[in-house]
């Protein structure tokens, strides 16, 4: 008896933490879901007062239609592509029984791209940007933090560019890439060029700068035992400052992703990108009834995609920063 009971005071004991856990997980997800209902309860009744020049504002259940149509569409289109590679297998394979030495060209599909295929594209683009901004901007970060001359003297450069807006970024970006990227079979659209270039010139500055604070807030202590061991300017970057910097590079990070995906909108729309972007101002320039609760769809999809890069990032962070504050919230 007297074995029994610490034995079960220590497994409650155990469990205790893990039901803690459960209760604030289930309570945060009440909660999140009243706030939604309220939202969509205020939009459905806001909605229907207001009228504009397409017709009455749509409310979440135009919206969904919507969506269900632009799946819909996406199928559709999944099996003329389907179809239209079935029919050239077809006439290759009556070639080949013809002539078993004819040269057979296979030719892409031509079709229109759909809601989600914009949104691949969209996504590519921005982790393009987003990649290059990161490669561009902590190496840099890095090298300015250690020299408080180099500090003083890019500073007011990156104070000046950072407020810019990607409007005023993209007519340069644009003619830039069409004097200097010019070739007969391009890897890339200029488009595609553009939109990443607008993307990596908006978002490298919350991660240059956080790097540059990372870098300057190392310890004096770790410097101190770099001096001691003799440490070479790279060792004790890669073994001393990069480790210690860390979590300010992630906070960067995770500024430098969201903005890159307000921007890529915009830069999309003008650049004409085949992303949501244009997508967006697409539905716009057609002025149809449905357009209202398409732009409405594809607000919503960015909103909730930008969360999820989000929480992908601050998950990327938990897992890969010695600094353990940064949970899921």
């Amino acid at each position: 008896m007297s074995t029994t009971l610490p034995n079960r005071w220590l497994r409650a004991r155990s469990w205790l933490p893990q039901r803690l856990k459960l209760q604030r997980l289930s309570e945060q997800f009440a909660l999140a879901a009243v706030g939604i209902a309220a939202f969509l309860l205020c939009w459905h009744l806001v909605a229907g007062q207001i009228h504009t020049s397409l017709g009455s504002f749509p409310g979440p259940l135009q919206v969904a239609e919507q969506w269900s149509g632009l799946v819909a569409e996406h199928r559709q289109e999944k099996a003329r592509e389907a179809a239209f590679f079935e029919r050239q297998h077809q006439r290759h394979a009556a070639a080949l029984a013809e002539d078993p030495t004819a040269e057979l060209v296979l030719r892409p599909y031509r079709g229109r791209p759909t809601f989600f295929h914009q949104i691949q594209t969209s996504l590519l683009t921005v982790l393009a940007g987003f990649v290059l901004a990161s490669a561009i901007a902590i190496p840099t970060g890095m090298v300015i933090g250690l020299s408080n001359r180099l500090y003083a003297a890019s500073n007011p450069l990156i104070q000046l560019f950072k407020p810019v807006s990607p409007l005023a970024w993209l007519p340069l970006i644009t003619i830039l890439v069409s004097a200097l990227y010019q070739s007969e079979d391009p890897w890339f659209s200029r488009s595609f060029v553009v939109s990443v270039l607008t993307v990596t010139l908006c978002s490298l500055w919350p991660t240059l700068l956080n790097t540059i604070v990372g870098v300057n807030s190392v310890s004096s202590d770790l410097n101190n035992v770099s001096k001691v061991l003799r440490l070479n300017w790279w060792t004790h970057l890669r073994r001393i400052v990069l480790p210690s910097a860390i979590p300010h590079i992630f906070t960067g990070l995770r500024l430098s992703l969201g903005i890159a995906w307000m921007v890529l909108i915009a830069a999309e729309m003008l650049a004409q990108n085949p992303g949501l972007g244009k997508f967006v101002w697409d539905e716009f320039q057609n002025g149809s009834s449905d357009s209202l609760s398409r732009i409405c769809v594809a607000v919503l999809v960015i909103g909730l995609i930008g969360l999820l890069l989000d929480r992908l990032m601050l998950l990327l962070q938990s897992k890969l920063s010695w600094d353990k504050t940064a949970v899921l919230r």
